[in-house]
């Protein structure tokens, strides 16, 4: 029925890295680790879910090591282990890898506002489309969602997923993507029902 819950997903997006600073593109898997600054994040992140009483019944998390080394903080004060979704990694960026939107932006201003205004476009040519991402994205969480009818997830990734399942959540456009902010080490609450889905939180940081 309409109002019959589905799952409800707590997002924490991973631990500040040497990248996150800068907020460089980056869908590398295995660089950059968490910094001691990503560390203290999920430190705190760790005991805000132990103060709120957050419920679980499953940990997920991205293949990438900055989302692994966080989910298996997270995973310590559950006693448990988590899943590794491949499909839950950063969108692909192609050529824009490991450089800052100022950098972008100095070097090819048009390339940037196609990305920021033509989320159906691959930007630049060797990246995944912003469409095609959100679409990535919600193929994964309905699929999780179909798997845990009734439960309670955690799902440890990236900023850019965090901001797509927001996206599908409230169904806004997909242009809406880098209009969103997410901060590392945050975490963010989306119930799902049947017909419709709940923003619950967004991008709350403990202090």
């Amino acid at each position: 029925m309409y109002f019959n819950r589905k799952c409800k997903i707590t997002f924490i997006c991973n631990g500040a890295t040497i990248f996150s600073e800068d907020d460089r593109f980056t869908d590398t898997e295995n660089y950059p680790p968490l910094s001691e600054a990503g560390v203290e994040e999920i430190e705190k992140i760790c005991e805000f879910i132990k103060l709120r009483g957050i419920k679980n019944s499953k940990i997920y998390s991205s293949p990438a090591i900055r989302s692994k080394q966080s989910a298996e903080m997270v995973a310590k004060v559950y006693k448990q282990d988590f899943d590794v979704i491949e499909d839950l990694h950063p969108r692909k960026c192609g050529s824009f890898n490991g450089l800052t939107f100022e950098q972008v932006y100095e070097k090819s201003p048009e390339l940037l506002d196609k990305l920021i205004n033509s989320p159906e476009l691959s930007t630049p040519e060797d990246a995944e489309s912003i469409t095609d991402f959100i679409k990535r994205v919600g193929i994964t969480l309905n699929r999780i969602i179909d798997e845990n009818i009734g439960n309670r997830l955690i799902i440890v990734t990236h900023k850019d997923v965090i901001k797509a399942a927001i996206c599908l959540a409230l169904d806004i456009p997909h242009s809406s993507l880098n209009r969103i902010y997410i901060k590392s080490g945050s975490a963010t609450q989306i119930t799902y029902f049947e017909k419709w889905a709940s923003l619950v939180y967004c991008d709350y940081t403990p202090q």
